[in-house]
């Protein structure tokens, strides 16, 4: 397990008892290096969406438990947010809660000619995702290892 997999891993531990007392879910975890800065983010939802007050809750009693433990040697910055609506399905279980919704789907390589494609989340299984185009109306099948990113699409 990597360092940042483990940070992960360790936060998302001491997430759970905070979560559970603030009446939300662990969405994510991620910790990140953006430019200079490492960043550890934890992304939080509840039925309805989250707002301010539920992210200050989480955020103080997340801080207050990392300073406690004091895991991560690396100055970082603290986040706690909503995944937002265009939220990105890393795993499993946001992919299981998304089966029927609008997804944008990006490959790492053109397949046909095309990176990007758009449709109905119909199934998924360790190894690929199916989508329903919804302009042609037909299935398409993507092998997982070949999407760069899956996210809920926005209705502007």
């Amino acid at each position: 397990m990597s360092r940042r997999e483990n940070y992960e891993r360790m936060t998302e531990e001491l997430l759970i008892p905070i979560v559970e007392k603030a009446g939300v879910e662990i969405y994510d975890v991620e910790y990140v290096k953006e430019g200079s800065d490492f960043y550890l983010r934890a992304y939080i939802d509840k039925t309805g969406g989250v707002d301010i007050n539920d992210c200050e809750k989480v955020s103080r009693a997340l801080s207050d438990a990392l300073d406690e433990k004091d895991f991560i040697p690396d100055a970082y910055i603290l986040e706690v947010s909503s995944p937002g609506l265009g939220r990105t399905l890393k795993k499993d279980k946001h992919l299981a809660k998304s089966i029927g919704e609008r997804v944008e789907l990006k490959t790492y390589k053109p397949i046909g000619k095309r990176k990007e494609f758009e449709g109905v989340l119909k199934s998924f299984d360790e190894d690929s995702v199916i989508i329903e185009e919804t302009e042609e109306a037909k299935e398409l099948a993507f092998a997982r290892a070949d999407i760069a990113i899956i996210r809920l699409a926005l209705d502007l």
